[in-house]
């Protein structure tokens, strides 16, 4: 039995896990050992445990704590716990998701004992290094001996980057495989949307069934921690709500709601706050975004993962950033970046409101993402 350490440390991360946890347990029980570390990057009830909770993903077997602090601190904590759970527990590889410090902590301390890193998202470049993921990605990507890439465009960037896309195994760090698998959190929103697996109650708890709807998220400390961006995307959304009059609906994020009577005029504070078709409503759970996502009538969010979930369920989306990693989604009309720029979102705003006649190709697999990457590794590692 091949053993496994698979690194975690944020919400967007346990969500992706669960698809790994769901095809080991229903297809590859007695082949792959998982032990699963959350570094504690993020960790509070409302955006960790209720994941665990409700996706049915096992606890985790460590947990570092690690809690906030810079970046060198965070990872330097991260480097150390990791360091001491693979000695212990000598797996046969570590497996790591997407863009965080506990990605980059995961793919250096593995790589420097010599132990073959997986990385779960691969080849997605935003091509802004002064992003901290886009540098945390790169550094991943080039410790990594198996790389699982979830778009086309994704295999493109590391054939720029010279990574070779025939290799043949053994597969090393210094011979990597590059992999074009699928989305696994594609896997996951086809799962969690049947009616049968999510039970969300969200749409009668915010009184919103049968109301059309926009579902908004800002989190990005680029948006949150500046008044200039941070006041331009909200009076954005009050012209939407007031002018289109359309209701509009924001899960706070915690970053958003500390920001939010600090970063803002005051004038547009309390016009957020007691606008009738603007609904502020706490961190929900994945099965509720989910359920959000699959009956908003449209989707503007500074987040990588909600932009790929608009396109899951079939909406148009306005992107809260100066650039994306999915740029088929706006290569293909489905997205704008509109950055924070008051003009350019109402400009997209109607752009999108106006049309009828979206595509939506099979960029991200089958749905069988997951499935495939644990056979990859139990065949190459």
């Amino acid at each position: 039995m091949k053993k496994i350490l698979t690194v975690i440390g944020a919400r967007p991360q346990i969500i992706k896990a669960a698809a790994i946890s769901r095809a080991i347990s229903e297809h590859f029980p007695d082949a792959l050992q998982e032990v699963i570390l959350h570094t504690g990057q993020h960790y509070d009830t409302n955006m960790s445990e209720v994941f665990f909770e409700e996706m049915g993903i096992p606890r985790p077997d460590i947990n570092l704590q690690v809690g906030s602090g810079s970046h060198g601190e965070q990872t330097a904590r991260m480097l150390d716990g990791i360091e001491k759970a693979l000695l212990d527990h000598r797996p046969d590889a570590l497996l790591v998701y997407g863009d965080t410090n506990s990605t980059l902590a995961g793919a250096l301390a593995a790589a420097k004992l010599h132990i073959p890193v997986v990385h779960v998202e691969s080849g997605l470049r935003s091509f802004n290094k002064r992003m901290p993921e886009e540098l945390n990605r790169i550094t991943c990507d080039h410790c990594s001996t198996l790389l699982f890439v979830p778009t086309q465009q994704g295999m493109v960037n590391l054939k720029r980057e010279g990574f070779n896309m025939d290799s043949q195994p053994p597969y090393t760090m210094d011979n990597p495989a590059v992999f074009h698998c699928g989305d696994v959190m594609y896997d996951n929103s086809r799962y969690f949307a049947q009616p049968e697996v999510n039970a969300s109650e969200v749409l009668e708890k915010l009184n919103l069934v049968g109301k059309p709807f926009v579902l908004c998220t800002v989190h990005r400390d680029s948006n949150t921690d500046n008044p200039t961006r941070l006041n331009a995307i909200f009076r954005s959304l009050l012209h939407i709500a007031y002018e289109h009059d359309k209701l509009i609906v924001l899960p706070l994020h915690p970053r958003t709601l500390k920001y939010l009577n600090v970063n803002l005029d005051p004038d547009v504070y309390e016009s957020v706050v007691n606008c009738p078709n603007i609904v502020l409503t706490d961190p929900v759970s994945y099965l509720d975004m989910v359920m959000l996502e699959s009956r908003a009538e449209m989707v503007i969010t500074d987040s990588g993962g909600v932009q790929k979930e608009a396109f899951f369920f079939e909406k148009p989306c306005i992107i809260l950033r100066s650039e994306t990693e999915w740029v088929e989604l706006v290569e293909n009309g489905n997205a704008i970046i509109a950055d924070a720029d008051q003009e350019r979102i109402l400009a997209a705003f109607d752009q999108m409101n106006d049309r009828g006649d979206f595509t939506y190709p099979q960029y991200y697999g089958d749905g069988m993402a997951a499935r495939f990457i644990c056979h990859t590794i139990l065949e190459y590692l």
